[in-house]
């Protein structure tokens, strides 16, 4: 029993960042810390089914089931509306550098917030927390192949969005969230 406790412990320790990254993204951080656990709980009660060589896509699998399991549609798309808002500030265009010149950030926080939960989730695998196609693939329990063409469908959606003709500004469209959160 040590030999798997060892296991686990070293797992966790060197996982649970990831693994709570990718909840994060998707979740509030309490709901993320949430998967997290159940993740973790099912790869304990699972420790001998776990992959020796990259055990990463697994966990994320998990912790994608878990999410679906106890996601709520509406507040999902209400979380989303809140990061986009507080991540979008006077203060943040004062201090943008060089960089930020390049793509406009508000621009392209509203297009990836036009799109839809499984588009965002497939760039992110790849962007955010940087898998093979391989192992994008095994998170979202489908062939590399069908991976890569949902990945491209959602590139171009993407790049829809980003070239679409431009609605109001993000301080508008927060003003808009906020009396609607009233009414």
């Amino acid at each position: 029993m040590q030999d798997d406790a060892t296991r686990f412990t070293a797992l966790y320790d060197e996982f649970y960042p990831r693994v709570f990254a990718y909840s994060r993204a998707h979740s509030d951080a309490d709901v993320a810390e949430d998967i997290v656990h159940e993740t973790f709980l099912v790869a304990w009660r699972r420790l001998p089914e776990l992959p020796a060589d990259g055990p990463l896509p697994w966990l994320l699998g998990v912790a994608r089931n878990v999410r679906l399991q106890q996601r709520d549609r509406g507040r999902r798309r209400q979380t989303l509306a809140d990061r986009i808002a507080a991540q979008t500030t006077d203060q943040d265009r004062a201090t943008w550098d060089i960089a930020d010149l390049v793509v406009d950030r508000a621009a392209g926080l509203a297009a990836v917030a036009t799109l839809d939960e499984a588009d965002t989730e497939v760039l992110l695998l790849k962007a955010w927390h940087g898998l093979t196609a391989t192992q994008a693939a095994k998170v979202l329990g489908c062939s590399k192949a069908t991976y890569f063409v949902r990945l491209h469908r959602a590139r171009k959606r993407l790049a829809q969005a980003l070239n679409a003709p431009a609605g109001p500004a993000p301080a508008t469209l927060m003003l808009q969230h906020q009396e609607g959160k009233a009414s």
